[in-house]
């Protein structure tokens, strides 16, 4: 299959697209970037690697990282972190309270900021430092050293941040925050300001599609039952509430972030990370959502 020449084919599609969204302005950082990008980077399990336009500029990642601690804290803790945050989809805001009210500090899912909230508390219970140990992670999975916060993004995180601190504090009044709200938010804020290149995404990406094993170095990070249910839980929940809408478009498990991107994969396949900032009324990005509905309609590969 010629993969260039289908990923040369949907750029040129998505280009009448540009203009349609709006970048992520709510978080004035995020504001500041130039809304007319697109990159797009597909990594096959064999490790043929596809890459066109702005596949090497890095973006803030925002809620991809959810993905990625999510999966530390499964690594290090099992079955026990579904006591403390559930796995359905939200079918409200990603960053409602009344939702949280209604289930008694229970988060529907942990790709929500809610749930993503305890999965970064857990994180801060089992590592002295946290911060450091969520960039390692990211560094192995993706190969590369070269995977940074962006503080600047993460300050304007927390000065703008109110409804994060809202949930972060009714999350402690029900118990399910076990630290203090400060250093959970200060982890959670770093965590979202991750930078990262479409390349690098799309290898990050790899362990899922390659089944809980990391593909450089070989060793096994998830298991396959561990991998299976992460996928799913993307599947299901990856996309705040347009994620029926993914999965009937696309049929990838997945995960985007109002950076503007998006990371999904086909297990035993591939894994790929598109990137474009300006936002559907979602908060999913535009050109990114158009480009993987037609990658898997003209290659004809999806989990269905």
């Amino acid at each position: 299959m010629d993969y260039s020449q289908i990923i040369s084919e949907i750029t040129s599609n998505v280009a009448s697209l540009y203009g349609q969204g709006k970048v992520a302005d709510y978080i004035p950082e995020l504001g500041k970037v130039a809304p007319r990008q697109f990159g797009f980077c597909l990594h096959l399990n064999n490790g043929e690697v596809f890459v066109h336009g702005d596949s090497e500029v890095k973006f803030s990642i925002q809620s991809i990282s959810k993905v990625f601690t999510l999966s530390l804290a499964f690594s290090l803790l099992g079955e026990d972190i579904w006591k403390r945050v559930g796995v359905e989809p939200s079918g409200t805001a990603f960053n409602s309270l009344m939702q949280l009210e209604y289930e008694k500090g229970i988060p529907r899912n942990p790709l929500i900021n809610a749930g993503a909230l305890v999965i970064t508390d857990m994180l801060v219970s089992n590592f002295q430092d946290p911060k450091t140990e969520i960039l390692q992670f990211l560094r192995q999975l993706s190969g590369t050293q070269n995977i940074q916060y962006n503080e600047t993004i993460a300050a304007s995180e927390r000065k703008t941040g109110y409804r994060n601190f809202a949930l972060g504090y009714f999350l402690k009044s029900f118990g399910n925050l076990q630290n203090d709200v400060e250093q959970v938010l200060d982890v959670y804020f770093h965590q979202c300001s991750v930078e990262m290149t479409c390349r690098e995404l799309a290898s990050a990406m790899q362990v899922f599609s390659h089944h809980g094993m990391e593909p450089f170095t070989g060793q096994r990070i998830l298991s396959m039952s561990q991998t299976k249910r992460l996928n799913a839980v993307m599947q299901t929940c990856g996309f705040y509430d347009e994620a029926g809408e993914f999965t009937f478009a696309v049929g990838l498990p997945g995960k985007s972030g109002v950076g503007g991107g998006i990371a999904a994969l086909l297990p035993g396949q591939y894994s790929l990370a598109v990137w474009s900032p300006e936002l559907n009324k979602k908060g999913n990005s535009v050109l990114g959502m158009k480009a993987l509905e037609l990658f898997t309609t003209l290659t004809g590969r999806s989990v269905f």
